[in-house]
């Protein structure tokens, strides 16, 4: 029998990240998937980032994830979201080339070590009691591991859904994974049924783009990873359209609520709320008169255009009606139809913080099996699970990111500490510590963990530490250096539309001001000239002057509930028998097992009073 230390299921964003991560730690991988030309495929829209979730890329990259380098090295638009606002919520979102970005994410693979790929289907596990042994494929091939990383995404007993159409299949038309549900059912594992959807790809040539407005990427020093150096001109990224659906597009959809999946007793998959098909938003907001949908190219040589924010599970004749009725489509040929797609995964709280699932050793969840959506949450999810199983494998502490240090550590405590009944999305309301968890920072925050996981060369780290002591250089001298109303200063304030000085100001005060610039001071202030930041360095000084303030006001706030994340609770307690707890909150602690009192008074029925008898509990069983 083969025998690896850790074993991946599945070559989605999850899985990709989660083999690499353990190979990369020393440990022998085996990445089994069902077919390699579809590892790291992009089955839905083929863009990376966007809300919280650009953030998310960021972090992957900063603790030596592969989705940044990724998303950077072939990309057809890149723009930074919500620019008009503070840097607490601004992100990256890039169009990615669909072919492009698996091809690359392949050969990076390609070049780990310790890691191989198999096809095959996986359709149980071999266990002993609750310790995982290894897997068993479809041709009856057992191989052994001390570890398993399920991370099948949307492919579980998968079934494509339109009208009143039941196929069973995966996304893009693969095929499904049958079998591997029933065995971790046997196995006491609970499973939910989820849905998610695509919406129809249109053949470019086929579309009149004269009515549509037109959204260019942006200029600028735009990448994912710190360790991008090169940048696409903003002459050569591609455009992506703004449409609109009609009143028109609305009717027919009111019409034909009985061909749609999603409405006529076909679906029983829940669906995420925060992508619902077009049909949901139509009947959500019924007085809405129209809603946004884009126009985004798959390819940079290619034809396929893809319709976000028109997910359907139309039948197909009605697909073609409604996106007909649309301003410039109404010749518009059908490249690929939209569809449903329903899946398994496993009810998130049978997991701990690490991905472990509670009731067995040496068995992990990854991507979409944990009951979230997404590409970028799936990769934050293989990271961590490919890191704990290497962590678990060597006897060594888990890794555990706080709600304060990232949002995957948000993504993760939310999943498994409150549940979740729908594809779970990351958005930057969820997090509470959001100027803490910005785009810019994700490098401080992250690359020591990173560079002491071993996922973070010397090199890199040596670059980040001269970085972070290039910044700390500066901020002392702008807190030094005083400008007056000198001649040489208000002459470069005239020449750039800058409010003149009247009076000497520091140089730290200086750039508090609204329309002064991090670049305007290394122009005005000599001191300066031997300190070389990059972008992102110049970045992460200016935000860290201009918001210190309310930095230092959220970083006080997640001092004062530290001691409630530090506080562990015993492993072995026994919440079912405790005095004083309500009936609801027993029965919640027990299920979920939290690791600290933080967490525990984090999860929903458990009241203020109830953390109160559990600290008192705690303390009384220390004293014995």
């Amino acid at each position: 029998m083969k025998q690896y230390e850790v074993i991946v299921v599945g070559g989605g964003h999850a899985g990709v990240e989660a083999c690499a991560a353990s190979a990369r730690m020393g440990l022998s991988t085996l990445l089994i998937t069902l077919n390699k030309k579809m590892i790291s495929n992009m089955p839905c829209n083929p863009s990376i980032g966007g809300s919280a979730k650009g953030i998310v890329v960021r972090e992957i990259d900063a603790l030596g994830g592969l989705m940044g380098k990724a998303a950077d090295h072939e990309y057809l638009q890149m723009k930074m979201l919500n620019t008009g606002k503070g840097p607490g919520v601004q992100c990256l979102r890039a169009q990615e080339d669909k072919h492009n970005y698996p091809h690359y994410m392949q050969e990076l693979l390609d070049e780990i070590q310790n890691l191989d790929i198999l096809e095959g289907e996986v359709v149980d596990l071999i266990h002993e009691g609750n310790v995982i042994k290894g897997v068993v494929l479809k041709n009856g091939e057992q191989i052994a591991s001390k570890a398993v990383i399920i991370a099948t995404g949307t492919y579980m007993e998968s079934v494509i859904l339109r009208g009143t159409s039941v196929t069973s299949a995966g996304p893009d038309g693969e095929k499904p994974s049958k079998g591997l549900s029933k065995a971790l059912q046997k196995m006491g594992i609970e499973i939910i049924r989820f849905k998610t959807g695509t919406p129809p790809r249109i053949k470019k040539s086929s579309i009149d783009f004269s009515g549509a407005s037109v959204q260019p990427g942006m200029p600028g020093k735009l990448a994912f990873s710190y360790e991008t150096d090169t940048f696409l001109p903003l002459e050569e990224q591609m455009p992506c359209w703004l449409i609109y659906s009609n009143e028109k597009t609305h009717e027919i959809i009111k019409n034909n609520l009985d061909k749609t999946a999603t409405y006529n007793g076909i679906q029983t998959g829940v669906g995420p709320r925060y992508c619902p098909s077009i049909e949901s938003k139509v009947m959500t907001f019924i007085d809405k008169k129209r809603h946004q949908l884009f126009l985004e190219p798959e390819f940079k040589d290619g034809e396929s255009i893809y319709l976000q924010g028109f997910s359907t599970a139309m039948r197909e004749d009605i697909q073609e009606e409604m996106v007909h009725s649309l301003k410039g489509l109404e010749k518009a040929e059908f490249l690929k139809y939209a569809y449903a797609i329903e899946y398994d995964a496993l009810v998130p709280t049978q997991y701990d913080l690490t991905l472990k699932v509670k009731n067995f050793e040496g068995l992990y969840g990854a991507g979409q099996i944990c009951g979230t959506s997404g590409y970028e949450e799936a990769a934050g999810l293989g990271l961590i699970a490919g890191i704990n199983a290497a962590l678990w494998i060597k006897g060594k502490e888990p890794f555990i990111l706080k709600r304060n240090e990232s949002y995957i550590g948000v993504m993760i405590d939310d999943i498994v500490t409150k549940g979740t009944n729908e594809p779970y999305r990351l958005l930057s309301s969820r997090a509470e510590y959001r100027l803490l968890l910005r785009h810019d920072n994700a490098d401080i925050r992250l690359t020591p963990y990173g560079y002491k996981l071993g996922l973070i060369s010397i090199e890199r780290y040596q670059k980040f530490l001269k970085k972070n002591e290039d910044v700390a250089k500066a901020i002392e001298i702008l807190s030094k250096v005083h400008l007056g109303s000198s001649k040489r200063v208000n002459d470069y304030m005239k020449e750039h539309n800058l409010e003149p000085l009247t009076s000497g100001v520091s140089g730290l005060e200086l750039l508090k001001r609204p329309s002064i610039h991090v670049e305007d001071l290394f122009n005005l202030v000599e001191e300066l000239k031997d300190i070389h930041l990059d972008h992102i360095g110049m970045s992460q000084l200016e935000i860290s002057v201009k918001y210190e303030g309310y930095i230092s006001r959220e970083k006080e706030e997640a001092l004062s509930f530290a001691k409630f994340e530090e506080y562990k609770i015993p492993k072995g307690i026994d919440y079912l028998n405790m005095n004083g707890l309500a009936l609801e909150a027993r029965q919640k602690l027990n299920k979920i097992r939290p690791l600290t009192i933080g967490q525990a008074g984090r999860i929903s029925g458990v009241n203020p009073s109830d953390i109160s008898i559990l600290i008192f509990n705690i303390k009384k069983a220390k004293n014995g």
